[in-house]
This record gives C-alpha cells, structure tokens and sequence, in this order.
C-alpha cells in the first residue's frame, strides 16, 4: 500500500490553490425562490392549522418509538449529527486544517457566516411563533402555537443542513461536490426522522427546518464578496500583529553614549586676579600649618600653548610671566 499520497495530502501546499468560488446562478436563484415557496406554504398551513397539523397529530399519537423500540438506542445517538455544539466542533476542525493547508480563511469564514445566518434566522421564528413540542400538547389537533415554545422549525434539522452542507458547498472539485452533498443530504434527512421518531418535533417542523437550512446554502453566494472583504481584514491584522511581535522581541540597539559637556570654568575678573589666593602650607616648607603663604599672582593653566612665532622671524628672548615672580635662582649656587 502506497502511502505518500496519503502523507503528501497532509502537507500545506506551496501557494494558495485557485479555488472556483459559487455564484449566484440562474439555477440557483430558481432553488432558493422554489425552496422560499416551500418555506412559505409550511408557515402557512401551520398557522391555518390545515391538513398538516392533522398530519403532525397522527404521527405524534402513533409514535414510533414505541412501535420500533429496539432503533432507539442507535437512533439516540445519531441524532447528535444535529446538534449544533458537537457538528460545529467537528466541521471546524476539518475547515480550520483546509485553512491552513489552502493559506486561506475562507473555509472558517463561510461556515461563520452560515452559522451566524442559521441562528438569526431559525431563532426569530421560533421565538416569534412559539410553537410547543409534541411532548408539551395540550389540545389535540391544535397547532400550538404562540405559547411560549421554540420547537417550530426544527433546529436539528436545520443544523445538520447546514453544517454537514457546507462541506459540499466548499468543495474544490465536482466530484467531491457531488459525493459530499449526497452525503450531507442524507444525513440531513436521517438527523430529520430521528426527531420525528423521538417524538421531540412535528413533521412540519422538520419541514421547515429543511427548507431553512437550504436558504441559507442556497444565499450563501450573495455573501461571498462581504466573506472576501473579511479575510482581507483580518489578514492584514494579522500581519500589523506579527510586525509589533517581531519589533518587541527584537533587541534594540544601545543608545549611543551622550558627548561630555565641556567643563564650564568661570572667567576671573581683574579684582580677582589681583586677590590674594591662601593655601596650605605643606610639613616641607618649614612653617606651621596655619601659617599663610605670601599671595601669589594668577598662573594661566599649564594647557596654554605658547604663542605662535611665523618663521623667519628671531624668538625674543624668554620673560617671566609676571613682574613680581621670584627671579630664577641661578645653577650651582
């Protein structure tokens, strides 16, 4: 058995593939205004309490799961496919790995948006109509409607439309397209009479809810271009986030050591040339230690240099700094 098919699917793929997005067709807009009908008609024989409520009573007095006992404990757990907590957790996985693989996010965001569409849509009518379950009637043949129940249209159904048709409807290929929406259907369908089985939904709940949760893959289309205006969003954040990190960790250079300001040294005046500067008497000189040495003139800083002469011309000979300097002591004496 060959397996490096089977490893190379697990790779990422070197570049984004070129992925054919759904539009709005001709054929698809004849669905969604048939499959809007259908939508319609349902409401309307339930609020009319029509031959459907009859229908929803018949099969509710009958109930299966007393007739067929030994489908429950199968049929139990086959109804979680409809639960949106568990199928989310599930479809995102596999999404969020297309993601990755793809280099693109627009698997997650689709699911988003149909996830997003399903809650705003199927929960306003359940809350606006307020429809009781079967194991809540309280008059036969009644359509129980507006008391206070969230039963009408189905949320399993639903849900298990949406969540498991979005695998076919993101599908790269058309034969993963037909096989993953096949497969989607029918487990849509089955997640359906379970609950009908059950006995926790009407018929016409299920109905409903089939017929909602294709609406929201057939408009699915329409919201591409607000899907593509988000990816775009959030990658550049992305992006903004990544530089900041790369800035932060980064080690900044040192900063460079400020210039020594010069030392500010107070020009003296003429009164204070002509001051008396009294300093220590050192053990050598012979005088006490508090005794104050004559006053000496201001010597300029030994950092002076001597003027410059130009050449050629005769250095004059060499003079005492000041007038009242001791004369120099002569050699040998």
């Amino acid at each position: 058995m060959r397996t490096d098919r089977i490893f190379a699917r697990l790779d990422r793929e070197p570049e984004p593939p070129k992925i054919e997005i759904p539009r709005m067709s001709r054929h698809r807009e004849v669905l969604f205004g048939a499959t809007l009908a259908f939508y319609l008609a349902i409401v309307v024989a339930v609020l009319g309490s029509s031959w459907l409520v009859e229908l929803d009573w018949k099969v509710m007095l009958f109930r299966p799961y007393e007739r067929w006992p030994q489908l429950r404990g199968f049929l139990d757990y086959f109804v979680v496919l409809g639960q949106r907590g568990p199928t989310a957790v599930m479809v995102l996985a596999w999404l969020g790995w297309r993601s990755w693989r793809q280099h693109t996010l627009r698997p997650l965001l689709s699911l988003g948006a149909a996830l997003l569409l399903l809650n705003i849509t199927v929960g306003a009518v359940k809350l606006g109509l307020g429809r009781l379950g079967p194991h809540y009637a309280t008059q036969i043949g009644s359509a129980e409607l507006f008391a206070g129940g969230d039963i009408f249209p189905s949320g399993h159904t639903a849900n298990a439309v949406v969540t498991w048709g979005i695998l076919g409807y993101l599908a790269t290929t058309p034969r993963a397209r037909r096989w993953l929406s096949v497969t989607s259907a029918m487990v849509a369908l089955g997640v359906g009479a379970t609950t009908v089985y059950l006995g926790t939904h009407w018929v016409s709940d299920v109905l409903l809810g089939w017929a909602a949760g294709l609406l929201i893959l057939l408009a699915l289309p329409w919201f591409e271009p607000l899907i593509a205006r988000a990816e775009v969003f959030v990658l550049a954040v992305r992006e903004k986030v990544r530089e900041r990190r790369r800035s932060g960790g980064a080690a900044l250079p040192a900063p460079a050591p400020a210039p020594a300001a010069p030392a500010m040294v107070p020009q003296r005046g003429h009164e204070e040339d002509d001051a008396q500067v009294r300093e220590p008497v050192g053990v050598a000189s012979g005088r006490g230690p508090g005794r104050p040495l004559p006053a000496r003139p201001h010597q300029p800083a030994r950092s002076e240099r001597p003027p410059v002469v130009p050449s050629g011309t005769r250095r004059p000979p060499h003079t005492e700094r000041s007038p009242r300097t001791a004369p120099a002591r002569p050699l040998g004496g």
